[in-house]
């Protein structure tokens, strides 16, 4: 099978079963990295940083990056129209049957069962990107990297002050990268 089919396949796969949006997406992006060199779990946790400053959702940003690192501008393409293309065709097929959808109680049943599993993926996935993040992996003990973790704890503590949460969240991303460039994280 050629990359680019592999790549459009892959990707598809994880529009079709990735409920939730794109914190969803991570275990199975995580799952890509121990199937291909598309990318790596730095990769990956850096493209969550990058992600969550910039527009478009996790998944689609990791689709596109990991297709143009493999195949190009046109593996871009083709990877993040396989992520998108099963919602676009689920969609077109719920806007047609909306109304008997909406109210339908296996429907509804069907959702209220996959919200908790939903849930537990995404924490699931936020335990694993911080374990990533904030530790280093050696000789198969991972250990805590002290700068991180105090700026973990510095932000958590301040983000407690009523006037802080009010702060746009382009301050909160101004800062992050001010202090990753002065501190070298």
């Amino acid at each position: 099978m050629s990359d680019l089919v592999l790549l459009f396949l892959e990707f598809m796969k994880i529009g079709l079963i990735a409920v939730g949006g794109g914190p969803a997406t991570l275990p199975y992006l995580m799952e890509l990295t121990e199937k291909y060199d598309w990318y790596t779990m730095e990769d990956l946790t850096n493209m969550i940083a990058v992600s969550e400053s910039t527009p478009g959702p996790l998944g689609l940003n990791m689709a596109t990056y990991a297709g143009f690192k493999t195949l190009g501008t046109f593996g871009g393409i083709v990877s993040t129209a396989g992520l998108v293309i099963p919602s676009i065709i689920i969609i077109c097929l719920i806007a047609k049957f909306l109304e008997d959808f909406n109210e339908n109680k296996f429907v509804k049943g069907a959702f209220a069962a996959i919200r908790p599993a939903v849930c537990s993926i995404i924490a699931a996935s936020v335990y694993t990107v911080c374990k990533v993040s904030m530790f280093s992996y050696q000789d198969g003990v991972y250990e805590p990297i002290p700068k991180i973790l105090a700026l973990c704890v510095i932000v958590f503590v301040l983000l407690q002050v009523k006037k802080l949460q009010k702060l746009h969240p382009a301050f909160w991303l101004l800062a992050a990268a001010i202090i990753g460039i002065v501190f070298r994280f």
